[in-house]
């Protein structure tokens, strides 16, 4: 087995943004969901309720954040500062403190989304833990849903398509890591694994909901509701959905493309 795909997601419910090389950090892959938009309220916006968010292409670096949407002029966001302002988001049951973009990114942003919205970012001094049911005392995580990595084995998204007769592109399922595999759905008895000289806990099976049947290259979503009403048929558990592998890094470092993936702890 061997790291088929690498990917991260600098705005929450933005495009994917593939790597043939990324480091790995505390709360994930640098520079993943580090930003995020939020309403008036400060409750987090999501491709779940605002699919067109998938057009959002966005690259991050240490700098800040260029972005790209249909009929919009390229915006190019600045890293907040430490005099930024800061206002509380909510992210699910979690509330963040976070460091404000400023005016001209919230008018790019809600112009393309034809709602007022915030753009923020996560910076050292926001702090975010992962549900202590799950990680360790200290584990921390992005913006992203509960987890810093997802990973998914590629056999699984092929007997997704084989089941549901549809041609899924794996970003549907907005993974970081796509590990080669021949079996459907083995990562889901790993406990631990090694790639390169990077470890990482598996700790929890990924629950899916409907923005699965988002295109991630349209922003449609499918007239049928797939590949969700399938996953539905098969992978519902203790009413969840499950489809990947939530993640947890315990050995820091850098990740390619290619890299071995080891087993430690089936």
């Amino acid at each position: 087995m061997v790291l088929q795909g690498l990917y991260r997601y600098p705005l929450k419910s933005g495009a994917a943004e593939a790597l043939t090389e990324a480091d790995v950090r505390r709360r994930g892959i640098a520079h993943d969901r580090r930003w995020m938009l939020v309403d008036t309220d400060g409750e987090f916006l999501t491709g779940r309720q605002h699919p067109r968010m998938v057009l959002l292409q966005c690259s991050a670096n240490d700098q800040g954040l260029l972005c790209r949407a249909p009929d919009q002029v390229d915006l190019q966001v600045a890293r907040p500062g430490p005099d930024a302002a800061r206002r509380q988001v909510a992210v699910w049951d979690d509330t963040v403190s976070a460091a404000a973009a400023g005016a001209t990114a919230d008018r790019w942003f809600s112009q393309f989304l034809q709602q007022d919205c915030q753009l923020v970012y996560m910076d050292t001094r926001s702090q975010r833990v992962v549900d202590p049911a799950f990680g360790q005392a200290g584990d921390t995580v992005s913006f992203a849903d509960g987890y810093p990595l997802l990973l998914i084995g590629s056999a699984s998204i092929e007997e997704l398509q084989r089941r549901s007769g549809v041609a899924l592109d794996a970003l549907r399922f907005r993974p970081n890591l796509i590990v080669q595999t021949t079996v459907p759905h083995v990562e889901d008895q790993w406990h631990r694994i090694r790639i390169g000289t990077v470890e990482f806990d598996l700790v929890k099976a990924c629950g899916r909901c409907r923005f699965t049947t988002v295109d991630p290259f349209t922003g449609v979503r499918h007239p049928a509701g797939e590949p969700l009403k399938t996953l539905t048929r098969y992978r519902r558990q203790d009413g969840e959905i499950l489809f990947g592998q939530n993640l947890i890094p315990r050995q820091l470092g850098i990740l390619r493309i290619g890299t071995p993936v080891q087993v430690l702890t089936p």
